[in-house]
């Protein structure tokens, strides 16, 4: 299994950063890693989102597990078929007092073809995390 995780604090509610991420109809105003986002973030829902990173343009088909409003939401994906390459983002926040959060944003991949995804993954899916984490900060501020 490999993991990519960035965290940043937000100055704002877990309400406010809820809401902005839970809204994927406008991530296309301000994600530049999820450019794109179709569906509800809601318990067995499907979601679609377009990702971004310096060498891909990827379009996944997402199977919303878990919500926890306020606080945690995750999806899982995978490509071709989940033996080759799957993955699980999970999108957290965590107050860090009454007016500011810690977002935390993490995925994890498995898979047949992890190994050749390894490197890229490291490098370009990490950074393009964090700068979806520092747009996440401008568009709730």
């Amino acid at each position: 299994m490999k993991e990519n995780r960035n965290e940043i604090e937000i100055q704002a509610t877990a309400e406010q950063v809820w809401k902005v991420l839970t809204d994927l109809d406008k991530y296309s105003e301000w994600n530049p890693l999820l450019y794109r986002g179709v569906g509800k973030v809601e318990p067995g829902e499907t979601v679609e989102v377009s990702a971004k990173t310096a060498t891909k343009d990827m379009k996944f088909i997402c199977k919303v597990t878990e919500v926890e409003p306020y606080h945690k939401f995750a999806w899982k994906f995978h490509v071709i078929h989940p033996l080759l390459f799957r993955g699980l983002h999970i999108f957290q926040i965590e107050s860090v007092d009454e007016h500011k959060v810690r977002f935390i944003d993490r995925e994890q991949f498995e898979g047949l073809l992890l190994p050749m995804q390894a490197k890229d993954l490291e490098a370009n899916g990490l950074s393009a995390m964090v700068a979806m984490g520092e747009a996440l900060k401008k568009r709730v501020a």
